[in-house]
């Protein structure tokens, strides 16, 4: 099964974006991209033990030997070149408000209309496409339970499609972290 990008959604913007705006789409590239020393660093060694602390992106720097504008500037031009959604946590399901995993059979016409609607959803944090009568995929995360049917509901009723709503049974670690330069 293929899986490739649709629009996805910052749930945390960095700093100096407007609360609310949304990044288009992550790219779908077909052609390598040219990466400074810089933005392999923050890509490749900060998606585990990202600083807690009011002023990561400063702790960065000073890490990094740069400045903190440097390390903003830099992770927004990876957010609007379409190569990161978002920079923020992922939490363990459940440990911190309610969550699902959802799932809609789309025609192939309205496949990125949707998801672009999808994504406009502060409580979606990512969606994307699968090879598979249930073509899109999405997660929302919302304060409890209730939220999260009254996110999915709204979903459905703009969209006028049905939503598989697929709430976790069993939890399993998957480290979504992976070495990209070695």
């Amino acid at each position: 099964m293929t899986m490739k990008h649709m629009p996805i959604a910052a749930a945390v913007p960095l700093p100096g974006t407007q609360t609310g705006t949304r990044p288009g789409s992550l790219a779908i590239l077909d052609t390598p991209v040219t990466l400074t020393a810089l933005e392999k660093c923050l890509l490749n060694e900060y998606q585990r033990g990202f600083p807690l602390s009011d002023a990561p992106f400063a702790l960065i720097a000073q890490q990094q030997g740069v400045t903190e504008e440097d390390v903003i500037g830099t992770l927004q031009s990876l957010q609007q070149r379409g190569l990161i959604s978002r920079v923020g946590p992922v939490f363990a399901p459940l440990r911190a408000g309610a969550s699902t995993l959802a799932a809609m059979a789309v025609p192939a016409d309205q496949l990125e209309a949707v998801a672009a609607s999808i994504s406009r959803y502060e409580e979606v944090n990512h969606n994307y496409e699968r090879e598979h009568t249930f073509n899109l995929w999405f997660v929302v995360t919302a304060p409890d339970p209730l939220c999260v049917r009254q996110v999915l509901d709204e979903i459905q009723a703009d969209t006028g499609l049905p939503v598989l709503d697929l709430p976790l049974e069993r939890s399993f670690y998957i480290d979504l972290g992976f070495p990209l330069w070695c």
